[in-house]
């Protein structure tokens, strides 16, 4: 993990490194247990974020704490990381091609943790994970398929892939909200 990191850091080739460069960001490699039963993978990090280095740290961060204490998980447990490791001008959605930059990184991530749950946060991450263990969704939408679970192999077993809502969305919708919090159960569960 510590060479994905120092890899990150050096990832001059970045279509975001400029923009990191130009506003003093970090790049957010992810943090948490390497031995995680469950990884969350959002989308790329937001401000806050990138200021410090570290994933879910603003009020999408705090929600997702919420949401992990309320069905018994401690955050120290999980591993939290994004799919895309660098912030995108002005929070906008990540690119196919910075999606296509960042993946080798998450692909290396999961091979080093062997989760048995991969918790998608959001539509990005959420496409990305259900193509690369191939997963047909007929292109649903996030709204059609979160909480769903789905089993997939993986070069290090079976595991759950589960979508959810991104906590940021979640924050502006109570509905969003509520079905966020009824999905978590699952994990709760499943734990």
């Amino acid at each position: 993990m510590r060479a994905i990191r120092d890899e990150l850091l050096a990832f001059t080739d970045s279509p975001l490194y400029e923009y990191r460069k130009t506003n003093n960001y970090f790049p957010v490699a992810g943090e948490g247990s390497h031995e995680a039963k469950i990884v969350f993978i959002g989308e790329a990090p937001g401000k806050n974020e990138a200021l410090t280095g570290r994933p879910f740290c603003g009020a999408a961060g705090r929600l997702l704490d919420e949401l992990l204490a309320s069905v018994g998980i401690d955050r120290k447990t999980v591993y939290i990381t994004n799919i895309v490791k660098d912030r995108p001008p002005e929070n906008r959605d990540p690119t196919l091609e910075e999606i296509a930059a960042y993946a080798p990184f998450l692909d290396r991530q999961l091979e080093i943790i062997s989760p048995k749950i991969i918790a998608t946060l959001g539509r990005f991450s959420m496409a990305y994970i259900m193509q690369k263990f191939y997963l047909a969704t007929d292109r649903q939408s996030i709204g059609q398929i979160h909480g769903r679970q789905f089993k997939a192999e993986s070069p290090f077993g079976e595991i759950l892939i589960i979508p959810f809502y991104h906590p940021a969305a979640a924050i502006y919708s109570g509905a969003t909200k509520e079905a966020l919090r009824q999905d978590f159960q699952i994990l709760g569960k499943l734990r």
